[in-house]
């Protein structure tokens, strides 16, 4: 079995494969506190609780986008899977140019969700990432990574919100019945998610212009699913995408 770990500025995700097959996934918090030890007795509640153990993993590969968790995770698999991780970054060979002015500054998590991506499609795509930071990937149709945006996250811009305007509930995440709303919830509700809705639906279009074409558009992470229903911009919607690209890269680089 192949453990696949993407660790997240708010939530670790973590798949298990069987051959090419996803059979168990889990989402965590990314809590940079943690040790070794606790992360190691968390995983194997979730693992017994799935009936697998430590001792059936044959490799590990791991994503993270948190320097300071890269040494908590290549300990645990070295103290408790007997394994050292493919760590994704410099040197893993992707399959895709990367046309950046410093490749190296390219987030491990949106390469991840380009090779998936255009792996599954082989055309012109733009990538939405809903995660901390809501990412923007263009990946160009002959399969090369030609940059993209970076906005700040919905959850990290409504959090901005409720902790300067005192006065200010907070409120779910959803979408209201209308945008004139009559009550403060409501409100805060229709800014928020018709905001957003107005920075994806204007950042994608913005690159369709400059990119000359009608690229595929795919969406992944936790939030991707309701704004992509209220929204005719978004195409697809790709829940496990970044587990996918950790499983192909590690395909492409095993020994």
């Amino acid at each position: 079995m192949l453990l696949v770990i993407d660790v997240g500025n708010s939530n670790t995700v973590l798949g298990v494969y069987q051959d090419q097959k996803l059979i168990y996934d889990w989402r965590v918090a990314t809590d940079k506190y943690r040790t070794v030890d606790e992360y190691a007795m968390l995983m194997r509640q979730l693992f017994q609780l799935a009936g697998i153990s430590f001792s059936d993993l044959c490799d590990v590969i791991v994503s993270t986008v948190v320097p300071s968790m890269q040494n908590t995770v290549e300990g645990l698999c070295k103290k408790y899977f007997q394994l050292v991780p493919y760590l994704v970054g410099p040197g893993m060979k992707t399959g895709m140019p990367i046309h950046y002015d410093n490749p190296r500054e390219v987030g491990a998590d949106r390469i991840v969700n380009a090779v998936a991506a255009y792996d599954q499609s082989r055309c012109a795509l733009i990538v939405v990432d809903f995660g901390t930071a809501t990412t923007f990937d263009v990946v160009s149709a002959d399969g090369c990574y030609q940059g993209g945006a970076i906005a700040p996250g919905i959850g990290i811009s409504a959090d901005a919100l409720f902790e300067r305007a005192s006065k200010l509930p907070r409120v779910d995440f959803l979408q209201p019945g209308q945008i004139v709303a009559k009550n403060t919830v409501n409100s805060i509700q229709a800014g928020i998610f018709f905001g957003y809705l107005g920075l994806v639906e204007g950042i994608v279009s913005r690159m369709k212009v400059e990119m000359s074409q009608s690229p595929l558009v795919v969406a992944t992470g936790g939030l991707a699913a309701p704004i992509a229903a209220a929204t005719p911009v978004i195409d697809r919607v790709e829940p496990y995408l970044t587990l996918e690209g950790l499983r192909l890269l590690y395909e492409r680089n095993k020994k």
